[in-house]
């Protein structure tokens, strides 16, 4: 992988990180606790919002899952190791990178 490719890798990566983390940031109302007050809020309401609250938290347990995917994308090019299988060791194919530039395994390894 040349110089101009990883430095695309870089920026996509980036742009990729400020993105989740600012619907991390929008996304913190959804996660607040469930007010369970009965006269208030009817029994059928409350059953949808703890629903959306539980989506909410799944939603943004990914988040954080694909933020540290892309952290530890970063810290492979900070290496020198970006683009290589962190299995077997083996160069990642381009195109692999290009659809998820925070791949960290290559296709054999994947299967």
């Amino acid at each position: 992988m040349n110089e101009a490719e990883l430095e695309l890798f870089r920026r996509k990566l980036l742009r990729l990180r400020t993105d989740l983390q600012a619907i991390d940031k929008d996304s913190e109302e959804a996660e607040r606790p469930v007010e369970l007050d009965q006269a208030r809020v009817g029994r059928l309401s409350r059953m949808d919002a703890m629903q959306g609250q539980q989506m909410a938290r799944e939603a943004a347990r990914r988040r954080q899952h694909r933020l540290r995917m892309i952290e530890g994308a970063l810290r492979r090019m900070d290496a020198g190791d970006y683009g290589y299988c962190t299995r077997c060791g083996e160069e990642i194919d381009i195109r692999r990178l290009e659809f998820d530039p925070a791949n960290a395994i290559c296709i054999k390894c994947a299967e």
